[in-house]
């Protein structure tokens, strides 16, 4: 395991140098950042581990791993040296095969479910999103030309991804041919019901509506709704609806952008919930944060001579020799270095301590999710369940004053940590989370 450096602890209220760099971008770049970057207003300079430093000499331990895909943590060692070589010599010959690449694919077939043994790459989560709705599209029977999706979910920016869940953008509704069933958020059940005495309606009503249909050729699914809040899923869900639509002839396939690689204790999130797909998509922190992704599939699937056509898996920037780099590298560590066992242990840990505020402050609604992944959903009071964006972006910007990064959106914290955090580490970010919330919620009073 990469231990992080000690940390330096500087004050932090007074940063000039990055204020004065703000405002000289802020002339030029066009709005439109993220709410988390807009509020926290910060200019990384540097990441080691799981620690970032600022401009003007600040540290933080990041809980948030970059965008959630630093699963090697910052600057893993191995991942720039496998970069750094591979751009001395290489950088982009479109899809021609190189020796790396085909590297990469024994080491997803020892890493994948057995069944998932056919591989295209690219370069972002929504570009491999959209490459797997292509080859539904192309796979599809005569007759099924809807597509299933969850509420909630979220698949990418592209029109395709956004359509897929009628997303609502700049005051414009993209309804598209899916038809839409019921996520698993127990805390805000739209049907009015509490787990376990609902018998699981919600995948009782996605099985009748989606994967019993005949005229759905496949449904798209995060086994975890990630941008959601961490949506986990209870017993009984995923068995009923992957079962329906096996049984129905509707593909499966699992959006793992976010979750794949291990960041739920199993390579795929699928795994823990016993669901075997057709067809998976995967990015975030297989290669450490650099752009880049896998659609892994069945061969019946994915050499489908309808899905096999010229040009069909090529992209500019797909598979390109730096992005393979740094994606063996990052799996062939977390290969040697059992860290989806770590991701279990630490887990525990994040568990624990997140499991102790909760019972502490009254905003914190819910706290959940599954290995080194965790929703914190804030509301104005525990008996009323109102959501606290508010609360939430002041919990954030108190934790970044104190030293640590989180991923806000909305009244949704969440927390990622990379694998290689050491447990003192991940304990003292757990700590500042405590003494951010302490301070916003003292002030409310």
């Amino acid at each position: 395991m990469t231990g992080a450096p000690e940390r330096e602890r500087l004050p932090r209220e007074e940063r000039p140098l990055q204020r004065r760099l703000l405002e000289r971008e802020a002339a030029r770049l066009a709005p439109g950042a993220s709410e988390e970057s807009a509020l926290g207003r910060r200019v990384f300079t540097e990441g080691r581990g799981a620690v970032l430093t600022d401009l003007d000499g600040h540290q933080y331990i990041d809980l948030a791993a970059g965008t959630l895909t630093q699963s090697l943590g910052h600057c893993h060692p191995e991942v720039v040296a496998a970069l750094t070589d591979q751009a001395a010599r290489l950088w982009n010959v479109h899809d021609s095969a190189t020796a790396g690449r085909a590297a990469l694919c024994d080491l997803l077939a020892e890493l994948l479910p057995e069944q998932l043994d056919t591989y295209a790459f690219f370069s972002t989560g929504a570009e491999v999103v959209e490459a797997a709705l292509r080859v539904v599209q192309a796979v599809a029977e005569p007759g099924r030309n809807r597509i299933g999706a969850l509420r909630y979910g979220f698949h990418g920016k592209t029109q395709g991804a956004r359509m897929l869940v009628h997303w609502d953008i700049g005051n414009q509704a993209l309804s598209g041919n899916s038809i839409l069933g019921y996520s698993p958020y127990c805390y805000r059940c739209p049907l009015e019901l509490s787990y376990p005495s609902c018998g699981v309606r919600c995948a009782t009503l996605v099985r009748r509506h989606i994967a019993e249909k005949s005229n759905v050729a496949a449904l798209v699914f995060e086994p975890v709704l990630g941008a959601a809040g961490v949506i986990v899923p209870p017993p009984g869900y995923w068995e009923q609806i992957a079962d329906g639509c096996r049984d129905n002839g509707v593909l499966l396939v699992a959006d793992e952008v976010l979750t794949g690689g291990g960041r739920t204790g199993a390579f795929l999130a699928s795994e823990r919930f016993g669901i075997e797909p057709d067809l998976v998509a995967l990015s975030k922190g297989m290669a450490s944060g650099f752009p880049f992704a896998v659609l892994a599939g069945r061969a019946p699937v994915l050499r489908h001579p309808d899905a096999a056509r010229a040009g069909s898996t090529a992209s500019t920037y797909a598979g390109n020799p730096l992005g393979i780099a740094a994606a063996r590298a990052t799996l062939e560590v977390v290969r040697r270095d059992a860290l989806i066992e770590q991701v279990d242990v630490l887990g525990g840990v994040l568990a624990e301590g997140l499991a102790g505020l909760h019972a502490r402050y009254d905003v914190l609604g819910e706290v959940r999710g599954i290995g080194l992944l965790y929703g914190l959903e804030f509301v104005r009071s525990r008996a009323s369940r109102e959501p606290a964006p508010d609360i939430a972006r002041a919990v954030y910007r108190a934790a970044l004053d104190l030293g640590l990064r989180t991923a806000l959106g909305g009244n949704v914290i969440r927390l990622a940590p990379p694998f290689t955090i050491g447990r003192a580490l991940l304990e003292e970010g757990i700590a500042l989370l405590g003494q951010a919330l302490e301070r916003v919620t003292e002030g409310e009073r």
